[in-house]
């Protein structure tokens, strides 16, 4: 085996660089097409296209959220990067659905869009907490 300076589990730190793209992830929902529906609507996507059994969402880079079906599931949290032009348009339409929002995880501060860039937190239908925001935490 090559010493290459790096601990096994170290991957991506020093001279074992790796390009890792996350590629998919299955999201569990109560209706997996109206669930697919609302968010490509919502954020501007593509319509959702099926795939084996799931119902799936693309984003522009490449990431496919792919939903299933599922009667029992604890709901998760998906986080959404996007321009601020693109914020206006999802934003437009959250209020036009007049959908409740909040500026924090905990929806503790309903109907205020959040200072970091611009964000805000929303549930889809199965009641996952879905987040878009025009800039990553950290900048």
């Amino acid at each position: 085996m090559r010493d290459t300076g790096v601990a096994p589990n170290e991957t991506g730190k020093g001279g074992n660089d790796m390009a890792v793209e996350l590629n998919h992830t299955i999201i569990p929902s109560h209706d997996k097409e109206a669930s697919a529906e609302f968010l490509a609507d919502l954020l501007g996507l593509a319509p959702p296209k099926p795939f084996g059994h799931f119902v799936c969402v693309e984003t522009a880079n490449g990431v496919s959220l792919d939903y299933d079906d599922r009667t029992s599931f604890e709901p998760g949290h998906y986080a959404f990067l996007i321009s601020e032009e693109e914020f206006d348009s999802v934003f437009a339409r959250v209020q036009e659905r007049r959908l409740r929002y909040w500026a924090d995880p905990g929806h503790n501060q309903e109907s205020v869009v959040n200072g970091h860039g611009r964000g805000f937190y929303f549930e889809d239908p199965s009641g996952h907490n879905m987040e878009v925001l025009t800039r990553p935490y950290g900048t």
